[in-house]
């Protein structure tokens, strides 16, 4: 079994090189929603769970937007294994068209129904009231998002994962800034409360438009064919289709479950506790799984690129063994250290630093072991089904290992131990429940992948595959 993992140290320092931008790109944007729901907690309890309640909607966006990004993926590495330059262009416009198309669809029934919207994902009309403004503004903040992280995430594929990490930064520094003058009324801004941060994030958005805009047309490692990138055609769109639909879809539909989750929680008998503690912590479990988000997508560029090049299947395997195992490992560390820092450092410092107090900070508590302890299993489900199945382009497969076992697993845990079972008492029950469904999916995914059946080469023209 440990065998894949004897690779040459160059090997190792190319993945190494590949995998830090990426994570410390995930690290910046996970920081931001921390440094979001810390200035936000400042506020008040109910302002907080506002603020989740609100952004139970806008997860159905960022999940749009990781599944347009994933689809792409899976084309552009591919073709960047056969330096086809003009194909990666068309592939980027068609997820453009695609992705910009829907979450300005969505974004414009936010803006128009933002309360009526929220009533239905809480028990709570006060929390509907107060993030109302913020659902209002936040939904078109995603349709510049939408634009930027296509770009992005097509430098990424083609070996350039510094770039994202560069934007994501500026745009965390100018987001942060934004939100203190927003939020608190400072220097000539008025304080516009949860209301300010989503205009914060909305010009945020905006900026890394421009930078990506302004990249785009000086780039020389991925240059861009206008013609192509407006005019992709039928057979671009066909195959980005076939490919990319089923990771559009998976990433919609769990998005959505996830969004289900806090909407379970916003219906137990302490809701607003929940929802409070809840933010914190899964901001935090983001934070730590960062490294895996990293694995997971340097794992999809170098699968990409050695099917794009024609490497045999023996030669693909061997590399899916190494990358799975070594992803595994490094997170087994990672959670280790988050669990010793729960009675050393978030219980005692973090916890109340978010006015989370009594019986919000013993659920943040609970919450946050489970979240930790489950690190592995979280990695092991990362790197085979957004890494190993969708670069090779077995996306059918790769959804239904990512759904099935959420909804047929997790949600009904939860929901039965938080609804028909008084969550006030059982948070513990509740924190496990959420975190069932990556540990079905280890078994899953080590089946799937230990055959070479999910290989293919989407690039090849039907027939020849």
């Amino acid at each position: 079994m440990f065998k894949s993992l004897r690779r040459p140290r160059e090997f190792y320092k190319y993945l190494i090189a590949l995998t830090a931008p990426i994570a410390l790109q995930h690290l910046i944007t996970f920081s931001l929603g921390l440094i979001d729901t810390f200035m936000v907690s400042q506020l008040g309890n109910k302002e907080m769970a506002a603020v989740t309640t609100a952004n139970v909607p806008v997860f159905l966006l960022l999940s749009l937007g990781f599944g347009v990004q994933g689809g792409l993926g899976i084309l552009v590495s591919q073709y960047w294994g056969k330096r086809d330059m003009k194909n990666i262009s068309r592939a980027i416009g068609v997820a453009l068209f695609i992705g910009t198309g829907i979450v300005l669809v969505l974004a414009i029934l936010f803006a128009l129904w933002p309360v009526q919207i929220m009533d239905l994902l809480s028990n709570e009309h006060e929390l509907s009231v107060l993030g109302g403004p913020y659902l209002r503004i936040i939904g078109f903040s995603h349709v510049f998002g939408m634009i930027s992280s296509v770009y992005i995430s097509a430098q990424r594929s083609v070996e350039n994962p510094n770039f994202g990490m560069k934007v994501l930064a500026f745009s965390t520094v100018l987001n942060t800034v934004l939100n203190y003058f927003l939020i608190y009324g400072k220097w000539v801004f008025p304080a516009m409360g949860i209301e300010g941060a989503a205009l914060a994030t909305l010009l945020a958005r905006v900026a890394e438009v421009l930078i990506c805009v302004i990249y785009a047309l000086r780039d020389k490692h991925m240059p861009i064919h206008i013609r192509a990138l407006l005019s992709p055609g039928v057979e671009m769109v066909r195959r980005f289709v076939k490919y990319a639909s089923p990771v559009v879809l998976n990433e919609a539909a769990w998005g959505f479950g996830n969004s289900l989750l806090t909407v379970i929680l916003g219906y137990t008998s302490i809701s607003v506790e929940f929802l409070a503690a809840y933010s914190v912590t899964g901001n935090l479990g983001r934070l730590f799984l960062v490294v895996c988000f990293g694995l997971g997508a340097s794992t999809a560029v170098v699968i990409g690129k050695a099917i794009g090049e024609g490497q045999s299947h023996e030669e693909v395997m061997d590399l899916s063994r190494c990358l799975l195992l070594f992803s595994i490992l490094v997170s087994a560390g990672i959670a280790l250290i988050a669990l010793l820092l729960i009675p050393i450092l978030f219980a005692p410092v973090v916890f109340p630093l978010f006015k989370l107090y009594d019986q919000s900070a013993a659920i943040a508590v609970a919450l946050a072991v489970t979240a930790f302890a489950g690190t592995p299993f979280h990695s092991c489900a990362i790197t085979s089904i957004t890494g190993i199945l969708r670069a090779g382009g077995d996306t059918g497969w790769a959804a239904a290992l990512d759904l099935l076992p959420q909804w047929l697993v997790g949600i009904p845990l939860t929901a039965l131990f938080a609804l028909l079972v008084d969550g006030g008492s059982h948070y513990w029950l509740i924190a496990i429940a959420i975190q069932c469904d990556s540990i079905v999916k280890l078994p899953l995914c080590l089946w799937r992948t230990r055959k070479d059946v999910w290989i293919h080469d989407v690039t090849l023209p039907e027939g020849r595959k």
